[in-house]
């Protein structure tokens, strides 16, 4: 085993830094524009007079931001070469992004919009894979150029993670004389929907409530009369552009189908591990970020004529947290280098817990590291002049979306459990009436080399 980073990308993070140096810091610096990230920064980024919307110049600041970076070659590293990318693994953009995340708030990566100069885009993978030949002509080249933004219409207002009681419906209708689908039903954190022009909205279009079957994918044009945002919902961290989307009598071609019909749930699933791995080391970037800001500030300021670092009040919940931090970093690194060892399909079935552990746990850390730089810098810790607020209130969120912890934990129980997983076939095969509770259990834990493979 070699936890050494190679010197590949220790050149590459070097290219970054030289990039941010370059073009991304001057940006930031320029016209004011370090008010969307100093004390100013919600105020400046939130437009309360359109509903708390996104304000329009920070959008477009961060639209220059990946411009620079994709003529420089870096927005889309993680691609696919055929779409212009690099194939960057997951474990480079695990290493890239926990990098990025460490250098604090800043233009160069800005987790509360998913930004970064090293970006993630799903919908390009979901559509190479599920998309027809059309669909890929049409959305892929425009998602590339900004032409075309696509929200996830999955979430409901009564129904989130049990996706599958989803109440929006599809039905057979036909409209001057073309085959097509009545679609009726609420979405809610349609995120984007604002400057969307498609949402890929799931309807349930057969099968019974609660059935995995039976969901369907449309991409409905966001402009398609029925199509009406009720409203936008102001969040933890604002600005918002998360709302509640009704969709009324809106019809659609067969053509809108996007991926199988009636087996919809997949096109969900398809880029979620990816996602969350590199969310995961985002979270433990940040957590990093505020560790250390803390370390800092305690050997800099003298209570009572004493460094503050002397106290052990103030050592030990620092040393609990960059002590999570270190083994957080093997294991997503760990789990990372796996996924990259393994076909995207094959991950849901033998590495989703570990995916899981990584995101549920990194994005947890996150806000605990915040919460305690806050609490070693007493009164400015906890003001807007100190990005740790900022940095509590984006990643709370993380801890309910892209999976909520509990949700994500239940996953780990269901492998740890062999409820699903590779440890299915073992518990499976065991003959449940011949157990002796009596005396040593016969069912044993892996030890030794079973328990690391």
């Amino acid at each position: 085993m070699d936890f050494a980073l190679p010197p590949e990308l220790k050149d590459y993070l070097a290219e970054l830094d030289r990039f941010i140096e370059a073009e991304i810091r001057p940006l930031e610096e320029a016209d004011d524009n370090v008010r969307f990230f100093d004390h100013r920064r919600e105020y400046a980024r939130t437009d309360f007079e359109r509903g708390g919307l996104p304000n329009h110049d920070w959008e477009a600041l961060l639209r220059e931001a990946r411009t620079r970076a994709d003529r420089a070659g870096h927005l889309r590293f993680a691609m696919d070469p055929k779409f212009g990318g690099k194939g960057g693994s997951n474990l480079w953009m695990c290493v890239i992004r926990e990098y990025l995340a460490a250098k604090g708030l800043g233009l160069h990566n800005d987790l509360q919009n998913e930004h970064s100069i090293v970006a993630n885009n799903p919908f390009a993978k979901m559509f190479d894979d599920f998309g027809t030949p059309e669909q890929k002509e049409e959305f892929l080249s425009g998602m590339l150029d900004g032409t075309k933004r696509i929200t996830f219409g999955l979430t409901e207002p009564r129904h989130g993670s049990d996706a599958t009681h989803m109440e929006t419906r599809g039905v057979r209708a036909e409209r001057d004389g073309r085959s097509g689908w009545l679609l009726n039903g609420e979405k809610m954190w349609t995120t984007g929907m604002h400057v969307a022009t498609h949402c890929a909205l799931f309807a349930r279009t057969s099968g019974e409530d609660g059935a995995a079957r039976g969901i369907t994918c449309f991409l409905v044009p966001a402009d398609a009369p029925g199509v009406q945002v009720e409203e936008y919902l102001w969040t933890f961290n604002m600005p918002t552009d998360h709302p509640r989307v009704s969709f009324t009598d809106v019809w659609v071609p067969d053509s809108a189908i996007f991926g199988e019909p009636d087996n919809g749930l997949p096109l969900a699933q398809s880029f979620v591990h990816e996602n969350r791995i590199r969310q995961a080391a985002g979270s433990l970037g940040a957590a990093v970020y505020c560790i250390e800001e803390a370390v800092r500030y305690a050997r800099q300021r003298q209570p009572f004529g004493e460094d503050l670092s002397r106290n052990q009040a103030i050592q030990f919940p620092l040393v609990e947290l960059a002590t999570q931090a270190e083994m957080l970093r093997l294991l997503i690194r760990k789990t990372a280098w796996q996924m990259d060892q393994m076909q995207h399909k094959e991950v849901e079935r033998h590495l989703s817990d570990k995916v899981s552990m990584c995101n549920y746990w990194a994005n947890r850390l996150a806000c605990e590291a915040a919460d305690r730089a806050m609490q070693v810098h007493g009164g400015i810790g906890y003001s807007r002049h100190k990005p740790f607020e900022h940095i509590y209130r984006h990643h709370r969120r993380y801890r309910i979306t892209e999976g909520a912890e509990e949700i994500q934990m239940r996953k780990v129980a269901a492998f740890l459990f062999g409820y699903m997983g590779p440890r299915r076939a073992e518990f499976d095969s065991l003959d449940w009436n011949d157990v002796d509770y009596r005396v040593e259990p016969q069912i044993r834990p892996r030890t030794g080399w079973q328990a690391l493979s």
